[in-house]
């Protein structure tokens, strides 16, 4: 009965987590996310204006940009006003992330469906390649937020987070593509550009796993009459 006990009063009730549906969706940051997704499709549409199709490198460079502009939006996914007084909740900070990504996983899949769909098959690139860059991208922008709320106070990171991605997608560009991540497919390293690809998704999922939770609590201090001198004795005698 003690083990019945102990596992009702540190997990959280089904109820709770059902409970906290609408809130979540509430506090999600739909305009950041809705103006993200928004230029990722016209990104995408518009290479459908040309007369002709472009090739799959231009492709490759319309589809690299609208996925960053899809992260540029993930980077708020973890903003929070009211964290503050959530952090208190029985419902810990994990739960609360995982009930956002559930909500929002989803909707970013079915956005990378039509943004592929919208790109002419003559112009669309790879899906796999293409794909695993657009989930290094999301996973980069991710992790900046969750570092972002493990290490500050700040209840709203995205805008921190994601100058640090854009700033992150300069510092790419400049990079030799031998060394890069920004490759073309008919390059003799193009497999190795994949690898990188998977290593800063696999690195990145790493990290927001690592710092979602939030940090433990330190020792309690001692009061005043309880600390001890330099010499070993109390200060308070």
């Amino acid at each position: 009965m003690r083990g019945v006990a102990r596992a009702e009063s540190t997990g959280v009730p089904p109820d709770l987590l059902r409970s906290l549906v609408p809130p979540v969706w509430r506090s999600l940051p739909w305009r950041a996310l809705t103006m993200a997704g928004g230029l990722g499709l016209l990104l995408a549409g518009a290479t459908r204006l040309p007369d002709h199709a472009p090739d799959a490198e231009l492709g490759r460079l319309v589809l690299r940009l609208t996925a960053l502009t899809g992260a540029l939006g993930l980077a708020f996914l973890l903003d929070d006003p009211a964290r503050n007084t959530t952090a208190t909740t029985p419902v810990g900070r994990p739960r609360r992330t995982v009930l956002r990504l559930a909500v929002v996983a989803p909707l970013s899949a079915l956005w990378w469906t039509a943004v592929l769909l919208l790109t002419p098959a003559p112009t669309r690139p790879a899906l796999g390649p293409a794909t695993l860059e657009a989930a290094g991208m999301a996973g980069a922008a991710l992790a900046l937020a969750t570092i972002a709320v493990r290490f500050t106070q700040t209840a709203e990171v995205g805008r921190g987070a994601a100058i640090w991605l854009g700033t992150a997608a300069a510092v790419a560009v400049l990079v030799p593509n031998r060394w890069g991540l920004l490759g073309a497919s008919q390059d003799p390293y193009w497999a190795a550009t994949q690898v990188r690809w998977a290593v800063v998704l696999g690195a990145t999922v790493a990290l927001s796993v690592l710092w979602t939770p939030e940090p433990l609590r330190g020792r309690p201090r001692r009061h005043g009459s309880d600390r001890l001198s330099p010499t070993g004795g109390s200060l308070s005698g």
